[in-house]
């Protein structure tokens, strides 16, 4: 007989999920065996799989000692980089400048550097993450940035936390802005972009259009021109998400008329060779939390704005290339 103690990050998921997570290599029809015939109990009572465990919960296995015992591995986060450059940290979340160039999740293409394994490494060199002990969770990022693309990045150091701020993202109560540089002078100095937005898959680009098509995905995007470059024809923006789509900015600046600078998918590729940009100049610089409903543990964030000091692109409001 074995037991296990639910922690905090363990609490909040059907039991069935966390018994996956935590024993690999238990096939999912024994694990419901298992559970119909006591094998597995909660708090010493017959259970379901669909039951929602709580912190403090306790559960009893009268399983093969097989599924306890792991192999001794090598954790794939330690070969990434060590570099972390954190704008913010407290016991819940972490907020890092990502810069351009770094990937946020690894995929086939890249290594195991990426903005994940980073995070993962440094909390668990500083003892706040265990990846034997948190068998169904690990330290995870919130919000995507494109890979050439700069900025800040949520990154969530426990289940509560991840759950919360995702949330928060999905019913935009978290604002997100950016600074960009884009081609010509715009007539309008703010204005809020609607359109739609449809998604190519095996090309990794989108296509705006003014009116809803198939597949297609409403977009709202919020500029406001903070400087006018008039001897390059150059405008520094300020813009606002109001919804989060792949490559929102790059493609709905672009189907105005003024693409990024340095932008080779959407962009003008004579400016951008002209200039010597070969990827986008856009930057994720500022988060405001601006909750309207209960964050829970997370409510003394309401209210609170961060922002990047220094923007690769930008000195003194001026465009900085």
């Amino acid at each position: 007989m074995r037991t296990i103690d639910i922690k905090k990050n363990d609490s909040g998921q059907r039991l069935d999920k966390f018994l996956l997570k935590r024993f690999k290599t238990m096939p999912k029809s024994l694990m419901h065996k298992y559970i119909r015939t006591k094998y597995i109990k909660l708090n010493g009572k017959k259970t379901t799989p669909e039951v929602f465990l709580n912190e403090g919960d306790v559960l009893t296995l009268y399983i093969k000692d097989e599924f306890f015992t792991e192999s001794k591995k090598e954790y794939e986060f330690m070969k990434a980089s060590k570099k972390l450059e954190l704008i913010y940290e407290d016991d819940n979340l972490l907020l890092i400048d990502k810069k351009p160039g770094v990937i946020v999740h690894q995929d086939k293409k890249y290594d195991a550097d990426s903005m994940v394994h980073r995070v993962q490494r440094y909390l668990f060199e500083k003892g706040e993450y265990d990846p034997e002990s948190d068998k169904s969770f690990s330290p995870a990022l919130c919000n995507r940035i494109d890979r050439n693309t700069g900025g800040i990045i949520i990154g969530a150091k426990n289940a509560l936390a991840l759950r919360v701020i995702n949330e928060k993202i999905r019913t935009r109560e978290i604002r997100k802005f950016y600074l960009c540089v884009v081609k010509g002078n715009l007539k309008k100095k703010s204005d809020t972009l609607k359109g739609f937005l449809t998604k190519n898959e095996s090309k990794n680009t989108v296509k705006i259009t003014k009116n809803e098509v198939k597949n297609s995905k409403e977009v709202i995007t919020r500029y406001t021109v903070l400087s006018y470059d008039k001897e390059r024809d150059l405008s520094l923006c300020e813009v606002e998400l109001l919804t989060g789509r792949t490559h929102q900015i790059r493609a709905h600046m672009a189907f105005i008329g003024h693409p990024l600078l340095g932008d080779e998918k959407y962009g003008d590729k004579g400016l951008n060779k002209h200039f010597h940009q070969k990827s986008q100049l856009l930057c994720s610089y500022k988060l405001m939390f601006d909750f309207k409903s209960d964050a829970q543990e997370l409510n003394y964030l309401n209210k609170k704005e961060f922002a990047l000091n220094d923007v690769w692109f930008v000195k003194d409001g001026k465009i900085k290339i």
